[in-house]
């Protein structure tokens, strides 16, 4: 039997409370620990975040991969009726799963297929995970994929209580697991009933660029909610400059990668902050990031994201340069950057990333921005391959390739965009990874 697991989801906090949590300060980070690598665990599966966030608080289309997972968020075997309080108070710190009230959203975990389930695998309490049956390795054993963190578990069954290692798996990502250099392509649903994964923690793959920063739904002046993303190492904290001293952000309940800051000055709307990394460490040797409240938010920002430009100033001494979002390079000295387009007349710049690859295959996402001064109705972006190539999937937008050329026009839902806005269209590609030819994105 093949099981979706239904989710509980975590709802963004509303400004009230998160103004709230500001007046009764912060809960101290509580580090869990990550565990022996690699471990082994129940898989199961999700179909998606769902809307708005996702448990570390963006957007399913503002991740840097469409390859996902969930972590438990209690270690609480045996108690399938108690859901305490998140984020879990220093008190309940042996309650406290892998994730670890949301200090490993961002980070990425290499997960390997393990035995197949030939028994039934509900997840009912107090149950055995592959009852009547037995754990059986087949054809599909040790295909791989890496995955990033974007949800959380906290729902009172088996698999999310009983298994302290359990991965919660995207159900379009099945499939993508690969075996010697090729995707499964056919693992599920037929093949899967849950499964063993074996996985661990790993640096994120293929990492070019800088950390993206955009402000969430409700955002103003006076409660400046911002999500962080596009991150090496996941994000273990933010802090923020406020009257000429360092002060640390107060993470929006525990949602990892969502923050609550404070302007430079007393009820300003301008901001800078410097970010912390899995290890605690600050990232790009202390940079500090530059940015405003957007001006399309007007009083309030109303999109689930809104994304920033910012300017950097690295090391103890300041030098601000001009960085476009998420293309700075991880170190103090600029390497590579995506490939962007100058932006046209019609108010309309895409940039091209990859996300992830394999022998083979690879994954990449398209970054779409209103450059213009009025809103957009819709998108179109369209690039070359430089080689043989060939689209396989795409996911927030209508894809389609003839010969080498690719174009992708937005999914609808996701057209219309605001002066400074982004939207973004991911896709899976057969072939080796190369930069693309001719880029562009045309507005309507």
């Amino acid at each position: 039997m093949s099981t979706s697991r239904p989710r509980l989801r975590l709802v963004a906090a509303l400004a009230a409370a998160a103004t709230a949590l500001l007046v009764a300060g912060q809960l101290p980070a509580l580090a869990v620990g990550d565990p022996p690598a690699p471990v082994t665990g129940n898989a199961t599966h999700f179909d998606g975040l769902g809307s708005p966030y996702g448990g570390c608080g963006l957007p399913q289309s503002e991740l840097d991969s469409q390859d996902f997972v969930a972590l438990n968020v209690y270690n609480m075997p045996g108690d399938y009726s108690s859901f305490p309080t998140r984020p879990l108070p220093p008190a309940q710190a042996s309650r406290i799963g892998l994730w670890n009230n949301g200090l490993n959203c961002g980070r990425y975990v290499k997960v390997t297929v393990g035995d197949y389930c030939t028994g039934v695998n509900d997840g009912a309490p107090a149950q055995p995970f592959c009852r009547n049956g037995s754990w059986v390795a087949d054809g599909y054993n040790g295909a791989t994929l890496t995955m990033v963190v974007a949800d959380s578990c906290g729902d009172g069954n088996a698999w999310c209580r009983d298994d302290p290692y359990h991965l919660d798996l995207v159900t379009a990502s099945l499939n993508r697991f690969a075996r010697n250099g090729t995707p499964v392509g056919d693992m599920y649903p037929n093949h899967w009933n849950n499964r063993h994964v074996s996985w661990s923690f790993v640096p994120a793959p293929n990492y070019t660029g800088d950390i993206r920063i955009g402000f969430l739904r409700g955002a103003q002046r006076y409660w400046p909610a911002i999500a962080v993303s596009h991150l090496a190492n996941g994000l273990h904290s933010v802090e923020y400059l406020a009257d000429g001293a360092w002060k640390a952000a107060t993470m929006n309940s525990d949602m990892g990668q969502s923050y609550v800051i404070g302007a430079t000055t007393s009820g300003g709307t301008d901001f800078q902050i410097r970010v912390r990394d899995a290890a605690d460490t600050l990232i790009n040797n202390g940079r500090v990031y530059r940015f405003s409240l957007p001006s399309s938010c007007g009083g309030t920002c109303s999109a689930a994201y809104t994304s920033v430009s910012y300017t950097t100033s690295d090391g103890p001494t300041p030098s601000p340069t001009a960085t476009p979002t998420g293309t700075a390079s991880p170190t103090a000295s600029p390497t590579a950057t995506p490939t962007r387009t100058p932006p046209p007349a019609a108010g309309c710049a895409a940039d091209y990333r990859v996300t992830g690859t394999w022998a083979g295959g690879f994954q990449a996402e398209v970054g779409v921005r209103n450059t213009g001064t009025t809103a957009i109705a819709g998108w179109t972006t369209a690039f070359g391959f430089p080689g043989s190539q060939r689209l396989s999937s795409a996911w927030n937008a209508t894809a389609s390739q003839s010969g080498q050329q690719v174009t992708a026009t937005d999914a609808g839902w996701n057209g219309s965009l605001p002066p400074g806005g982004t939207a973004s269209w991911g896709f899976v590609a057969t072939g080796d990874s190369q930069p693309p030819t001719g880029l562009r994105c045309t507005a309507r």
